[in-house]
């Protein structure tokens, strides 16, 4: 298998962690988990009081940011500053503030730079909102996965509730639909379909159909 770059872009919860991870696996890539780096950022902010409406504060916060991912136990773990930070970054604390943090010019040029250097080596599956516009225009394929509100809605309210983490249904979906609305019109870099990108809709795949058609996707190259 050639060493490719493979950029899965789309809504919140539309399964990008999903395909991204079972791809990873099926080519034998690593995987990068931009929407965890995203989270981790976001953390470090709440958990130091970063007052992320303040650019020098963001910027003095972002030199002390250092953000790493391992697999343990058949799992990928994201790693803040030397800690494994994966249950945390997916409370909805984090989740109310990591759109606007994340629209933040200063922290998407420190994240970019980051998952730039992760991707030199190419043999990589990375998801995201601006994987195939901005962090890897040059990928060898890309692909933009979308899915119902409703369905959406549903698989975080499952995910979460299999990591102990209890949040109500409604509350989800305002968050997600909230989460559309600021990466879409945010002005860097925003959510947005690449010209030459794929589209899957999974609203009524399993997560088996929708990497067989990934995986289909590969073979075609």
């Amino acid at each position: 298998m050639k060493r490719i770059i493979v950029a899965i872009d789309g809504l919140s919860s539309c399964g990008k962690s999903t395909l991204a991870k079972g791809l990873a696996k099926s080519l034998h890539f690593a995987y990068l988990d931009s929407g965890a780096m995203y989270r981790a950022v976001t953390l470090y902010f709440l958990e130091n009081n970063i007052n992320y409406n303040d650019p020098e504060s963001v910027a003095d916060a972002l030199q002390h940011i250092e953000i790493h991912f391992e697999r343990i136990d058949g799992q990928n773990r994201t790693f803040l500053n030397g800690r494994d930070v994966e249950h945390d970054i997916r409370e909805m604390s984090v989740s109310n503030h990591v759109s606007p943090v994340s629209a933040i010019s200063a922290v998407r040029r420190a994240m970019v730079a980051q998952q730039q250097a992760m991707g030199k080596r190419r043999g990589i599956v990375a998801d995201g909102r601006d994987i195939g516009t901005v962090v890897f225009p040059d990928a060898e394929l890309k692909i933009y996965l979308i899915a119902d509100a409703d369905v959406r809605t549903s698989r975080r309210h499952l995910e979460l509730a299999a990591k102990g983490i209890d949040a109500e249904w409604d509350a989800i979906q305002r968050n997600l639909l909230e989460r559309d609305r600021i990466d879409s019109g945010r002005a860097d870099s925003p959510l947005r379909q690449a010209e030459d990108a794929l589209v899957i809709d999974n609203t009524l795949l399993s997560e088996e159909q929708q990497l067989e058609k990934a995986l289909a996707l590969v073979k075609e190259l």
